[in-house]
């Protein structure tokens, strides 16, 4: 049986329009004679959804009891013995009610799909699996209901509903997601502009993204060669050169003329040896890029048009950006140049900027690491002059100009041996001195056509050309090799110092440093090792590129760092004269982790020297704040004892209330030490379980006047996931806090809502309030804002409450309250098996 297709409709947030599509869609089909089914669906009481179920048969739900609840989930089985050619499944992110066959809806989806079933279903952008941690930093929301981002890309289908924040935010205003009473909540949190726009973005990116990579595929599969310009992605060729900054800039403003467009900026080194780039110059060049918003790349081939044109292709590029050669004038005798060549084969699909700079014209000067070896060109040449150039040179002679005489026929030779010398060295000349010597000797010589010499003088005229020719080649030889050792020593020491000059500055970390030795040396991996003992196992401290080597033995080259520390590498051997920088890079390395240890040990001391903090300002706090109560308990006692005051009975009343009074204070402020010592020791140990918050906050109020505090606390909130002592602890902390700023006449609102997998409880006073940049700091230990009269606590209430909200999974925030105060925000996670329930105040979809 052939698997059923899964189609989804991908929204940014909730109410764009979803689960209408859907219904839509299911309409359309059911018009044209398919057999549709609503396998599950929640409407949510939203009319128009709730209108276009009308005409839709829909399976009956099953019906599952857990904790004397009854919930209904969608009957699998029912789905499969009805068995539609399309089932309608909403909300695929949802989480079944224990007790169910699956434990999330997209397994039953799965099912479904196996068994030849086309699915049509929903989902939230904010419910993939790897974009959680991004929606909590924008919403300040965890989602626990999410979906593996390998179900979404398996769809067939996916068409994204969208829609502006603005429209969104009509829609929720005008009572079309939510309920009316949860509509200010949901536009003051959840739905804000500046989140919607992120999730949109998110959302539109995402689909780009999986767009993108259903192109790849089909170019893939159906061996497509040639690009296509779905979207601006421009390559920028880098030498490692100074232009390489104004070719990224202008890549970049290309691309921005273009929406969507993509910089991807590569350097193409060779397999052999040093990078042949300025190491600084390309580390810059990175940066930039990426700053940008582009990606760098580091490609290996020895064909650099051919590697640059196979990667263009690859990422289907539209244009590549290329700076005119550095090269002078005469140099283009020795080929036409790497952006010519581009230019030339890039087809008419692919556009070729050549992009004039200041450095043009002005010569490469020395290449860094191996400009001064002889290019393959010029050796293929050298070899050409040097054997093919005197036999044709004896051809012009004895046929054009046979009576030129033997002296000039040597210097005619000689000047051939010397152009093979400077075109390919050494061995190039001695092929030429040799064939020549023997041409002469042949052809010229008397007698001729014979290797016979008669007259003494020719035989020192060919000893003296073929001393000259060995010689010249000699030179010419040694003047490249001492190029080529100069050349390559400045590229180690530009090498060394730039990699010095981080590493000293701790600008490059461990695994940026070994990456920049994999691009360095062309490897496929490079890995740090060490081990505590020469008896004791290697271990990788850190790592860069597939399948790195786990002990030296099995890495192609192997570089000791002391007796229990090498840096190994894979992908080609190397030789000697490179082993001098690897060893420079493997003392660096060792150094960057001795680096990044020591800081860590100063993060631990830093740590220690917090609580020393925190032990001092407790020792200040013993000596002032918890005298403060000792001493009126001191006072009241002594009075109450006195022998030389006859007190009346509401005197001794008094008395007795101060000292309550006192002990209460006391209590609050050892308690509040307690708390935060057993913070900063991390022995906090909450056990959470199932609590409605009708049944804590009111036990958290009895620290008050009873006539302080206004209390709005729903008996329809879902119940949160706690621990009941910590709560209470923590909304104590809070609201005695908010009744100690607020004024007299003012009480203090406690209230609670629910919003998705959370119930906020919201403390509102309308006290003076806390300026945006001093919200942060009354969460600190031994904190207290403003004029705060000494004795009426040691600054921990809050300090303490968030420390107990944080164990439980919630958070606590301090906001303004508009027409001034302080309003400190409460969020909790709601139980999870009732946020099934509850599943329209903030998974919902239309």
């Amino acid at each position: 049986m052939a698997r059923g297709k899964l189609r989804i409709y991908l929204g940014a947030a909730p109410g764009v329009g979803k689960t209408y599509a859907m219904l839509a869609e299911a309409h359309r089909r059911v018009e044209r004679g398919t057999d549709c089914a609503v396998a599950f669906l929640e409407h949510h009481n939203r009319s128009r959804t709730e209108a276009l179920l009308h005409g839709l048969e829909q399976v009956p739900r099953k019906e599952i009891v857990h904790r004397d609840a009854v919930f209904t989930e969608m009957d699998v089985d029912a789905v499969l013995r009805r068995a539609p050619a399309v089932a309608l499944v909403d909300e695929l992110a949802h989480t079944n009610v224990p007790g169910s066959r699956n434990a999330k809806r997209w397994q039953d989806v799965e099912e479904l799909l196996a068994a030849g079933i086309d699915v049509i279903s929903t989902v939230n952008i904010q419910h993939l699996e790897s974009l959680g941690d991004v929606v909590e930093s924008i919403t300040g929301v965890r989602q626990r209901e999410t979906v593996p981002d390998e179900v979404i890309r398996r769809a067939d289908q996916i068409e994204l509903v969208d829609m502006s924040p603005e429209a969104l935010r009509r829609r929720m205003a005008h009572g079309n997601i939510y309920r009316a009473d949860k509509v200010d909540a949901a536009l003051a949190n959840y739905f804000r502009p500046g989140n919607l726009t992120a999730l949109r973005e998110l959302a539109l990116l995402w689909v780009a993204d999986r767009v993108d990579a259903y192109l790849t595929e089909y170019r893939s599969e159906h061996r497509v060669s040639a690009i296509w310009g779905s979207r601006e992605r421009i390559v920028v060729g880098l030498t490692g050169g100074p232009e390489g900054r104004t070719l990224i800039r202008r890549a970049v403003r290309l691309a921005e003329k273009g929406a969507g467009g993509e910089v991807l900026a590569v350097y193409i080194s060779r397999s052999d040896g040093l990078t042949a780039a300025s190491p600084k110059e390309l580390a810059l060049q990175r940066i930039l890029v990426e700053d940008l918003g582009g990606t760098f790349h580091h490609v290996i081939g020895d064909d650099i048009p051919a590697a640059l044109l196979d990667f263009a292709r690859g990422v289907n590029a539209t244009q590549i950006v290329l700076g005119v050669s550095r090269r002078k004038s005469w140099q283009y005798v020795l080929g036409p140049g790497v952006g010519t060549t581009v230019a030339r084969a890039s087809g008419p699909d692919l556009d070729v900027h050549l992009i004039t700079h200041d450095k043009v014209g002005k010569g490469r000067g020395l290449p860094a690491a191996r400009g001064a070896r002889l290019g393959r060109s010029r050796v293929v040449s050298g070899w050409l002059v040097g054997v093919l150039g005197p036999v044709l040179l004896t051809w012009l002679l004895t046929r054009v100009a046979p009576d030129v005489g033997l002296a000039n026929d040597v210097l005619l030779f000689l000047a051939l041996t010397v152009a093979a010398a400077l075109l390919g060295g050494l061995f190039p000349a001695l092929a030429s001195a040799v064939v020549g010597s023997l041409l002469l000797n042949w052809f010229f010589t008397p007698p001729v056509h014979t290797l016979t010499i008669a007259d003494p003088k020719n035989i020192f005229a060919i000893v003296v050309f073929v001393s000259v020719a060995v010689s010249v080649a000699s030179v010419v030889d040694l003047a490249a090799r001492r190029t080529h050792q100069a050349a390559r020593l400045r590229a180690e020491s530009e090498i060394l110092s730039f990699l010095a000059g981080n590493v000293l500055r701790g600008e490059t970390g461990l695994e940026a440093l070994l990456e920049q030795v994999r691009e360095t040396f062309g490897m496929e991996s490079v890995a740090l090792l060490e081990r505590t003992g020469e008896a004791n196992p290697w271990t990788c401290a850190g790592s860069v590129g597939p399948q790195p080597a786990e002990i030296p033995e099995d890495a192609d080259v192997d570089v000791p760092v002391g007796d229990n520390m090498a840096l190994s590498l894979r992908g080609r051997l190397l030789p000697a004269a490179d082993r001098r920088v690897l060893a420079a890079f493997a003392a660096q390395a060792a150094v960057v982790l001795d680096r990044r240890r020591l800081r860590e040990e100063a993060d631990r001391a830093k740590e220690l020297a917090e609580g020393n903090r925190i032990r001092t300002a407790l020792l200040a706090a013993v000596s002032h704040d918890l005298r403060t109560p000792l001493a009126g308990i001191k006072a009241a006692v002594s009075s109450l004892r006195s022998d030389d005051v006859d007190w009346s009975e509401e005197d001794e009343a008094q008395l007795l209330e101060a000292i309550e009074d006192g002990a209460d204070r006391l209590d609050q402020l050892v308690g509040n030490l307690l708390d935060m010592s057993r913070l900063q020791t991390g022995t906090v140990t909450p056990i959470i379980r199932e609590t409605d918050l009708d049944e804590v906050v009111p036990m958290a109020l009895g620290g008050v006047p009873e006539d302080s505090v206004d209390l709005d606390i729903p008996e329809t909130l879902p119940m949160v996931h706690i621990d009941r002592g910590l709560l209470e602890r923590a909304v104590a902390n809070i609201v005695e806090n908010a009744v100690k700023y607020s004024p007299p006449h003012k009480k203090v609102l406690v209230s609670a809502s629910a919003l998705g997998d959370r119930v906020e409880v919201r403390v509102v006073d309308r006290g003076p309030g806390v300026p945006d940049e001093a919200k942060s700091g009354i969460f600190e230990p031994f904190q207290r804002y403003g004029d705060a009269p000494r004795g009426t606590g040691v600054g921990l209430g809050l300090a303490v409450a968030r420390g107990f909200a944080e164990a439980i999974g919630g958070t606590l925030d301090a906001e303004d309250t508009p027409g001034g105060g302080l309003t400190m925000v409460l969020a909790l996670r709601t139980a999870p098996q009732r946020r099934a329930k509850q599943a329209d105040l903030w998974t919902a979809t239309t």
